[in-house]
C-alpha cells in the first residue's frame, strides 16, 4: 500500500517539478514571476487542444511549452523592457492565463485525450534501474514525462552550478549592474531564461491535462502554480531540492484519496487544505534561513535600468 502511494506521489508531484524548476530559472535571472499558475493553464489548454487535433504527444508537449513561453515573453517585455512592476505583471499573467484556458476550453469541456496520447504516456520501466528494490518501482517505472523531469533537474543543476552561462545567469540575479559592467548582456539573459522558465511551467500544465487528468475540466491546475512559487523558497533556489519538495507536495495532494481507500474517513475539505497549510509553514520557515546559498538572489524583483548604473 505504501509503495503504491509513493508511486502515485511521483506522478502527482511531476507538474510541480516542471513549474518549480521554471520559476527557479526565472528568479535566478532576478525576476519574480507570480504568473506560474497562468502559464500552467496556458500550457494545459494548448497542449490538450494540440493533442486532440494532431493525435501526437510530442507536438502536444511542444505546443504547451510554446504557450507557456509566450506568456513568459509578455511578462518579460513588460518587466524587462518596460520595467513595469513584476508582482503586478505576474498576477495579471495568472488572471490572463486562467481566462485564456477557460475561453478555449469551452469547446473541449469534458472531452478525452486521444487514446494514442494516453498510450504514449503509459508507464515504461527503465531496464536495470526499475529492478532496484522499492526505489526502482517508485522512480523508474513511470511515464516518459516523469523521466524528462528527472533529466531537466540534472541538466539545470549542471547548467546553473557547473557552466559559464549558468555563472553569468547567477551573476545577473545577484547584481544586474555588476554583471552588465562585466560585459554580460543582462537583457538577453533575462529574456532567454524568463521564456525558458515559462515554457517549463507550460509543460507542467500539460502534464495535468494530458496525463494526470486526461479529460479537460475547469480549473484543472487548482492552485499548483502558487504551490510551485512557495516550493522555490522551500528548495532554496536549488533544482535538486525542488525535486524533493515537489514529490513531498505531490504526496500531500493525494493523501486524501489513499485514506479513503483504506476506509479512513476524513473531511475532504481538511485534506484539501494540507498542501496550502504546508505552504504557509514553508514560508514561515524560510524567514529563518541565514546561509548565503539558501537566500534569494540579491537583485530579485528589482528592475534594471542601465543608465542608472
Amino acid at each position: 500500500m505504501l509503495l503504491n502511494f509513493l508511486v502515485a506521489a511521483v506522478v502527482a508531484g511531476t507538474p510541480l517539478i516542471f513549474a518549480t524548476l521554471g520559476e527557479i530559472i526565472t528568479e535566478k535571472a532576478g525576476n519574480t514571476n507570480l504568473g506560474v499558475e497562468g502559464m500552467m493553464f496556458m500550457g494545459a489548454i494548448i497542449g490538450f487542444i494540440v493533442g486532440q487535433q494532431t493525435n501526437n504527444a510530442i507536438l502536444a508537449m511542444i505546443g504547451a511549452g510554446i504557450a507557456g513561453g509566450v506568456g513568459a515573453l509578455l511578462y518579460a517585455f513588460l518587466t524587462v523592457s518596460l520595467r513595469a512592476n513584476q508582482i503586478v505583471c505576474g498576477l495579471t499573467l495568472t488572471i490572463f492565463g486562467k481566462g485564456f484556458s477557460s475561453f478555449l476550453g469551452q469547446k473541449v469541456m469534458g472531452t478525452l485525450v486521444p487514446a494514442s496520447i494516453q498510450q504514449f504516456f503509459v508507464p515504461r520501466p527503465i531496464p536495470v534501474l526499475s529492478s532496484i528494490p522499492y526505489i526502482g518501482k517508485i522512480f523508474f517505472n513511470q511515464d516518459i514525462f516523469v523521466y524528462i523531469g528527472y533529466l531537466l533537474i540534472i541538466g539545470a543543476t549542471v547548467y546553473l552550478f557547473r557552466t559559464k552561462p549558468g555563472l553569468n545567469l547567477r551573476a545577473v540575479g545577484e547584481s544586474a549592474a555588476s554583471a552588465d559592467a562585466s560585459g554580460i548582456n543582462v537583457t538577453l539573459y533575462k529574456y532567454i531564461h524568463i521564456i525558458l522558465g515559462g515554457a517549463l511551467c507550460g509543460l507542467g500544465g500539460a502534464y495535468m491535462s494530458l496525463v494526470t487528468v486526461p479529460v479537460w475540466q475547469e480549473n484543472i491546475i487548482a492552485g499548483r502554480g502558487w504551490i510551485a512559487v512557495a516550493l522555490v523558497i522551500f528548495a532554496s533556489w536549488h533544482p535538486v531540492k525542488a525535486l524533493i519538495g515537489s514529490l513531498l507536495f505531490g504526496g500531500l495532494s493525494i493523501v486524501g484519496f489513499r485514506l479513503q481507500s483504506m476506509g479512513i474517513h476524513v473531511s475532504q475539505y481538511l485534506i484539501d487544505m494540507l498542501p496550502y497549510l504546508a505552504t504557509i509553514v514553508i514560508v514561515i520557515i524560510s524567514t529563518r534561513k541565514n546561509k548565503k546559498e539558501d537566500m534569494a538572489p540579491a537583485d530579485l524583483g528589482n528592475a534594471y535600468f542601465r543608465e542608472e548604473r
